[in-house]
């Protein structure tokens, strides 16, 4: 390699063959916007007051998630985070503590909500792509000693954002609930990407039910909708989640057009994230041809997390990227993250894979 840092400015400036006017934005999948037709089902959607209870579209959003993940309720909310924050905050009290990966979404980026919500403690546990072993659990369950916080959920997240997408497949799930009943844990599911885990498994999502005491799916990221997320759970739990989210401001009116948009995913958006995965796919392999690449963490849906040696050609990468209007995101000093979604073309993969290749 000449030198990737001392050519950078000259490869820059070479004539190039692609359109350099096309933005290619693989910040994140929540960057989608609805698709004609899902704006024209959230257009044609019958609303009412859903602090009232009477709003229908709302109802059988609800419904048709529940009934998919084989529970008995569920609650729509403006977002993750708040169901996230709600399943937390009704399955604990004051002085437990929540056992989840160090990377966690619950732990990393809600603001320190478990604790100024709910006065919780986080033990955070270390695994290889976000996930976290059975064995790593058990040896994190404080014993029942005043001077501990008493340990009383466990919370996954699937797939793991900060572990490049990796799944949680049924298998490790079911022996980590088996830990959770033996030592009377609650266990709670980060879905933000569940349906991405999915496509890839093949796997029931009525299973899960059985597993998880509280689920949250997010529909703003893969599926495409502009707003929303679900906590899934049994009756008993979402009647005192109701009364959360009200406290927490997130009771809405006529929510149903948002939720228009999350029927119409769920019917017409589910199989096509398998395209998102080819396409990452495609751009992991692209990154491996780099001798500065120290890895490029196994790709099984759609995020790309590329780890280089060292932070200034880290930083060279994101500029030369940010040149030729190709947006990415800087997640760590020697870090670069690609995430596919949607709105993101085979035309946009093409240009992406040629601006790679011009590198130097």
């Amino acid at each position: 390699m000449a030198s990737a840092i001392s050519n950078l400015s000259s490869s820059i400036q070479k004539k190039v063959p692609w359109d350099k006017e096309l933005r290619v934005d693989l910040r994140s999948d929540t960057l989608t916007k609805p698709t004609p037709a899902m704006l024209q089902a959230m257009m044609q959607a019958e609303v009412g007051d859903d602090v009232y209870g009477e709003d229908p579209t709302v109802y059988q959003l609800e419904q048709t998630l529940a009934k998919m993940f084989g529970k008995e309720a569920a609650l729509f909310c403006p977002s993750g985070t708040m169901t996230n924050q709600i399943a937390i905050r009704i399955l604990t009290q004051p002085q437990d503590e929540v056992i989840c990966h160090k990377t966690a979404h619950i732990y990393k980026y809600e603001g320190g909500g478990t604790f100024a919500n709910s006065l919780v403690s986080m033990r955070l546990l270390d695994g290889a792509y976000g996930k976290i072993k059975p064995e790593s659990i058990i040896d994190n369950i404080n014993p029942n000693d005043i001077h501990f916080p008493a340990t009383r959920v466990v919370a996954l997240e699937n797939t793991a954002n900060r572990g490049g997408g990796s799944i949680y497949t049924l298998s490790e799930i079911a022996e980590i609930a088996k830990i959770c009943q033996t030592y009377d844990l609650s266990l709670h599911l980060d879905g933000a990407r569940i349906f991405n885990a999915l496509v890839e498994t093949q796997e029931n999502p009525r299973e899960y039910g059985k597993y998880f005491d509280t689920i949250s799916v997010c529909l703003s990221k893969g599926l495409g909708c502009p707003i929303g997320s679900v906590l899934i759970a049994s009756e008993a739990l979402i009647q005192k989640a109701r009364r959360v989210r009200k406290a927490f401001g997130g009771a809405m009116r006529q929510a149903g057009y948002l939720a228009a948009a999350g029927l119409y995913a769920l019917e017409n958006h589910i199989d096509r994230l398998k395209e998102d995965h080819r396409r990452a796919r495609a751009i992991g392999e692209a990154l491996q041809n780099f001798e500065f690449l120290r890895e490029v963490y196994p790709v099984q849906t759609n995020i790309v997390i590329a780890c280089f040696t060292n932070e200034v050609i880290t930083k060279q990468m994101f500029d030369y990227l940010q040149e030729n209007n190709i947006h990415v995101g800087l997640i760590d000093k020697k870090q670069l993250r690609f995430v596919t979604h949607l709105d993101f073309t085979d035309e946009h993969l093409d240009k992406l894979l040629a601006v790679l290749a011009h590198f130097e």
